[in-house]
């Protein structure tokens, strides 16, 4: 009997095959960094939101008749910035660094522009703000974000000349002393401080000889205590830190004032919105100092709450970090969680007493557009990141 086959099946492969794996955008795989980075963040915009309008309310009061005016122009810089939150969670993360160099160009050109007399605003003495009215941004904000992304893509670059300081340590130093002698002139040294710490946490962890790292940090605390010491109103506030009650009704006067602030709350605070120390007792407290409003007005309690959300924020930033698909995105995160953490701890540290008093808002809580705008973006890199951690056949 003839048995007739039927055609041929093709060969089946032992496993089909996958498109391509993006390098960002909202789809990916939900990890708990990246929940617990939504959570933590949410909770920082909405406790930020509460008391701006609380600080600021006695202050908008006196200068546009409405208790709401702050909390308004907070509010809208919060949805812009929820914008750029997704924006930056969903691009790809290669057009990212292909237009890093691009941003970082323009973050220079914006802090030089703020220099040109006419275009800086100029805000008790110091010129750091480009616009006019209520539109005005702070380009040393964006510097910031661009300088850090600049420094991944050349560090991620150049990884395997990690032991050739001149192609590695001394170009991302260069530009460091660039954009942070831009910030010094306006003056800003509490900036300052904080890209140089950005910078000097991404060097070390890509690679970066803690010998040489140490030396030219030295040279560079030398440097700013020759700035401090030798600039009048710097050596005012430094000597205030030392002891504010030598001249409790001038220079002394924000320590302090920041200290009763903090002591009348106790354990559980005044209660929200009771705060005395706004009623013109204690300046910026809006901005610089609303952690004393805090403490304040949720006690002991509220401001515990607050150092552990930047606590939970840093661990899971770093957790993110080790994580990431690739040695840019995994530079970027670290840059992104040593500012984050480093702003933190200079703005309560000096609230506190613990350090001078350096002008750097907290983030995601202080009153200020360009601050809340640019760190929800790097938030929002950092989401793109988790939300995208790398596989077992990681990029190079």
């Amino acid at each position: 009997m003839t048995v007739t086959q039927g055609p041929a099946r093709p060969a089946r492969s032992s496993r089909p095959s996958r498109p391509a794996r993006r390098s960002g955008g909202l789809p990916g795989t939900a990890t708990t960094e990246f929940w617990w980075l939504v959570g933590t963040i949410a909770v920082l915009n909405l406790l930020g939101l509460v008391m701006v309008l609380s600080a600021s309310s006695v202050v908008a009061l006196d200068e546009t008749g409405s208790t709401w005016s702050y909390f308004a122009r907070q509010t809208t810089w919060a949805a812009i910035g929820s914008v750029g939150l997704l924006l930056f969670a969903a691009l790809d993360r290669r057009l990212v660094r292909r237009l890093c160099r691009l941003a970082f160009g323009i973050s220079v050109f914006l802090l030089v522009l703020v220099m040109v007399p006419g275009l800086g605003v100029e805000v008790n003495g110091a010129t750091r703000w480009l616009g006019a009215g209520p539109l005005q941004i702070q380009p040393s904000e964006f510097a910031k974000f661009a300088l850090l992304l600049f420094v991944a893509d050349l560090l991620a670059g150049r990884s395997r000349e990690m032991h050739d300081p001149t192609r590695t340590f001394w170009p991302v130093i260069g530009v460091l002393a660039l954009v942070g002698g831009l910030v010094l002139i306006e003056p800003n040294l509490g900036t300052a401080l904080v890209l140089a710490s950005i910078v000097f946490v991404m060097l070390w962890v890509a690679g970066t000889q803690s010998g040489r790292l140490g030396l030219v940090g030295a040279a560079a605390a030398f440097g700013a205590s020759a700035m401090v010491l030798t600039t009048p109103f710097r050596r005012a506030r430094f000597f205030a830190f030392l002891d504010p009650w030598a001249d409790p009704g001038n220079t002394g006067y924000q320590n302090l004032q920041a200290l009763v602030a903090l002591g009348s709350g106790g354990m559980f605070g005044v209660g929200l919105g009771a705060s005395r120390a706004k009623w013109d007792y204690l300046p910026f407290a809006q901005t610089d100092f609303i952690f004393a409003i805090i403490g304040e007005e949720l006690g002991l309690v509220g401001a515990v709450f607050v150092v552990a959300l930047f606590v939970t924020l840093g661990t899971f930033g770093v957790r993110t970090a080790l994580i990431a698909p690739d040695r840019f995105s995994m530079l970027a995160c670290v840059g992104i969680t040593a500012w984050f953490m480093v702003q933190a701890f200079l703005n309560i540290g000096m609230v506190i007493g613990l350090l001078p008093i350096t002008g750097v808002p907290l983030p995601f809580i202080s009153f200020g557009g360009s601050s809340l705008l640019v760190t929800m973006c790097a938030a929002g890199f950092l989401l793109n990141v988790a939300r995208h951690p790398r596989t077992r056949h990681r990029a190079s």
